[in-house]
């Protein structure tokens, strides 16, 4: 008679993050269990891959971050300082409309470490290019922009910048060495 319809026994780690991604579009809680049973998995492949409810909400955050990020810089037309300028901001306001990215601001989880890697990665593209020569090395000028973003954007209300896109594209652009 063969197998029962329903997915296929060996889902892929792709499908689960699409999965939750689809669970958390539709704002319902993202379910471990839920999803292994959708997919046919057992909870602790899902485990094994993402160790956590909040490793897979990590991952998932972070590709979208990573996509994100690159989907803004193929926007931006110019190049070298002025460009990573431009898109830094486009990010950071695109940021401030997200609750989901908001999990940036976590240091000790998967998002934030991408982040810095993706931006690191927009910086060392424009030094390929010639098109910009970084005041420090990009990863260190990566850490410095996403950091700034999370103060800016989320953490230092205390010193009345949160949400400040305008204040925290002067400091970036300070940063990179870009006259306004």
């Amino acid at each position: 008679m063969g197998r029962p319809p329903g997915p296929a026994a060996a889902a892929t780690r792709e499908q689960v993050l699409d999965v939750a991604r689809r669970e958390f579009g539709e704002g319902r809680r993202v379910d471990v269990r839920a999803i292994a049973t959708e997919l046919g998995l057992a909870r602790a492949t899902l485990y094994r891959w993402f160790g956590s409810r909040d490793g897979l909400l990590g991952e998932m955050i972070a590709r979208d971050a990573e996509e994100y990020f690159r989907r803004v810089r193929a926007r931006v037309k110019s190049r070298g300082g002025r460009a990573l300028l431009e898109t830094f901001d486009q990010i950071n306001r695109g940021l401030t409309r997200s609750s989901a990215l908001r999990t940036l601001t976590s240091s000790g989880g998967i998002v934030e470490p991408r982040s810095v890697a993706v931006i690191a990665d927009l910086i060392d593209d424009e030094v390929r290019r010639g098109a910009y020569d970084p005041p420090v090395d990009p990863p260190t000028l990566a850490y410095a922009i996403v950091g700034l973003a999370n103060a800016f954007l989320y953490n230092d209300a205390v010193a009345g910048i949160r949400g400040d896109v305008d204040r925290l594209r002067d400091v970036e652009a300070a940063l990179l060495g870009v006259r306004r």
